[in-house]
């Protein structure tokens, strides 16, 4: 056996981002970027077929506050059996995050109220620990918020405030690199792994099946997933040969 084949198995989210309804990618998280790839039920139950165990489902409208898809998520959630569902956007107080968790959805990613509601973070973490995640968006070490649209503090100070509040896994997605095709940073992967014992799920970057693979070499160091996005809709692999190549 080689060293490869006993590196643990890379868990992998296909992305299902949705938008006026619509399962859609963005190019560096822009609104205005758009490129529309139809039904999200369908999306979801396409990478649910292939064998996805995970789904990374997002409300970009509500993540840019313009209004929210909860009905169309709700709906993808109760359709797709046998799939948990990481759910993500707008998620901001109490009742947003409660709906989310009657919604289905197997995890909660926070975004901007991590940033900006701190103490309301450890709260919630506080109340439902594994359920929750934090989604750290990063350009360079300085955190992106509300839809990547302001400047949401320095990464490490707000990850010491995290693994403080005792935060159970953090979703880390490089701006610049989401939706662009040009591989995953491995380098910031690294040293948030390096920062903290929880595991990481990587997003942003994602082109090749050479990029599932050299995340999965992190997998040891403490990168438990990978979200995929625009690679699987512009066909340049299928998820069966991604899940292969991740140890699935």
């Amino acid at each position: 056996m080689n060293d490869f084949a006993s590196t643990p198995e890379l868990i992998l989210l296909p992305a299902v981002d949705v938008a006026g309804g619509k399962a859609v990618r963005l190019t560096q998280g822009e609104a205005g970027s758009e490129t529309t790839y139809g039904d999200p039920v369908e999306a979801a139950l396409a990478w649910a077929k292939q064998g996805a165990q995970w789904i990374h489902l997002v409300d970009l409208d509500a993540a840019f506050g313009r209004g929210n898809n909860t009905a169309v998520l709700r709906k993808v959630i109760k359709q797709i059996k046998g799939v948990q569902i990481e759910l993500s956007g707008g998620i901001r107080d109490d009742a947003t995050l409660e709906a989310a968790l009657e919604s289905g959805a197997s995890r909660i990613n926070l975004g901007t109220a991590a940033l900006e509601n701190p103490e309301w973070a450890a709260d919630v973490i506080g109340r439902y620990g594994d359920a929750i995640a934090v989604g750290l968006d990063v350009r360079g070490t300085t955190l992106a918020a509300r839809g990547w649209t302001r400047d949401g503090g320095d990464l490490w100070d707000v990850l010491e405030r995290l693994e403080d509040a005792g935060c159970t896994r953090y979703v880390v997605t490089d701006v610049t690199k989401d939706g662009t095709l040009q591989g995953p940073n491995l380098e910031l992967l690294r040293e948030i792994t390096s920062r903290t014992p929880k595991p990481v799920v990587a997003s942003g970057g994602i082109s090749s099946l050479d990029d599932i693979a050299a995340l999965r070499e992190l997998v040891p160091l403490g990168v438990e997933g990978a979200i995929v996005g625009k690679a699987l809709y512009a066909g340049a692999f299928t998820l069966a040969e991604a899940l292969d190549v991740a140890g699935d």
